[in-house]
C-alpha cells in the first residue's frame, strides 16, 4: 500500500523559512509527477508546486521566487523549500503523486491520486 508521509511543518515569524519533505513508502518506482498543495481553513484546497519525471517544474504566482520544489529519487523524498514565508501562506500543506506527467500549468486536485495526511505551516507576523 502506497502511503506518503509529509514532515517539516511548524511555526515561524513572517520572513522565516521552512524545508517541508514528503516520503513515500511502498512504492519502488518514480512518480512522473508529484506536487505540494495547501488549504488554509474556510478555502479550496490549491496548487502550491510541482516536479515532473523530467525535472519541469510548476509554481503558483502567489509563491514563485520563493517557494522551491525538488525530489531526491535515491530517497523517494519530495522537497518544498520555504523562503520568505508570509501569515498567507499559512495553512495545511500536502504532498501528492501521481503516474503520468504533471500538468504543464496549474495543478489541481484531480489531477492526483495519492495524498499524504498534511503537515501544517503557520506564519505569525
Amino acid at each position: 500500500q502506497v502511503q506518503l508521509v509529509e514532515s517539516g511543518g511548524g511555526s515561524v515569524q513572517a520572513g522565516g523559512a521552512l524545508r517541508l519533505s514528503c516520503t513515500a513508502f511502498g512504492y519502488t518506482g518514480r512518480w512522473s509527477c508529484m506536487g505540494w498543495f495547501r488549504q488554509a481553513p474556510g478555502k479550496e484546497r490549491e496548487g502550491v508546486a510541482s516536479i515532473s519525471d523530467n525535472r519541469r517544474t510548476w509554481y503558483a504566482d502567489s509563491v514563485q521566487g520563493r517557494f522551491t520544489i525538488s525530489q531526491d529519487n535515491a530517497k523517494n523524498t519530495l522537497y518544498l523549500q520555504m523562503n520568505g514565508l508570509r501569515p498567507e501562506d499559512t495553512a495545511m500543506y500536502y504532498c501528492a503523486a501521481r503516474s503520468g506527467l504533471c500538468p504543464e500549468t496549474e495543478i489541481k486536485e484531480g489531477n492526483f491520486a495519492y495524498w499524504g495526511q498534511g503537515t501544517q505551516v503557520t506564519v505569525s507576523s
